[in-house]
């Protein structure tokens, strides 16, 4: 299967169990579709987006972790304390060979996190707030496990953002004063080959004190 077809594939899941064993079969193979058939650069902007606001002594989340891309990049910008969180046994046993986090955890994005409150100084979510994937209301999660002061950062297609109900969830989180916008990118290229242009922004929230 090409990498286009195998997206389009992954976005075609009937439900969660559907989403989570597709994602169990791509696993092996995710890293060369994504990066050498498609140029994914979703891990790196944001990566390097999160390292301009986040120390790199903090603990770090990261949401949705897939096989690791982020936690690569997050390693090589100098973070060593880092959580990784995903659907899928097939995606956490590529990342696990990274050797880039310190713990790995089976979790469904969209339910509470079993992390207590304030447990991580930033919080990265790159790719996985789109089509069939994980719900705004993740949004107020992140928040909840990352301690006041930190900073949670993710992507989002711009044709997503209000059709998905991502921007009534970041203006309530907002309005309720549970974090403030830091930063936004302009939208650019989240994957740089195949015949599908696709976009992305980069968020950037401080959580405030509750």
């Amino acid at each position: 299967m090409e990498p286009h077809s195998r997206v389009q594939w992954v976005y075609e899941a009937r439900d969660n169990d559907d989403l989570q064993q597709r994602y169990d079969q791509w696993g092996a193979e995710y890293d060369r579709d994504m990066i050498q058939g498609l140029g994914y650069a979703g891990p790196r902007e944001t990566a390097e987006r999160f390292a301009a606001y986040v120390p790199k002594d903090a603990k770090v989340l990261d949401a949705g972790a897939g096989t690791g891309l982020v936690g690569e990049e997050l390693h090589r910008l100098g973070y060593t304390d880092s959580a990784a969180i995903d659907m899928s046994d097939g995606m956490l046993t590529e990342a696990r060979a990274k050797g880039v986090y310190g713990e790995l955890r089976r979790m469904m994005l969209g339910k509470r996190l079993d992390f207590p409150s304030n447990t991580f100084g930033g919080t990265i979510c790159v790719g996985v707030l789109t089509f069939g994937h994980a719900p705004a209301s993740s949004l107020r999660e992140f928040v909840r496990v990352t301690r006041p002061g930190g900073h949670v950062v993710f992507s989002l297609r711009p044709d997503i953002y209000e059709s998905h109900g991502v921007k009534d969830m970041q203006d309530e989180l907002v309005d309720s004063g549970l974090w403030k916008l830091v930063e936004v990118t302009e939208p650019s290229l989240s994957r740089t080959k195949g015949d599908e242009l696709t976009y992305h922004q980069v968020w950037v929230y401080e959580v405030m004190s509750r």
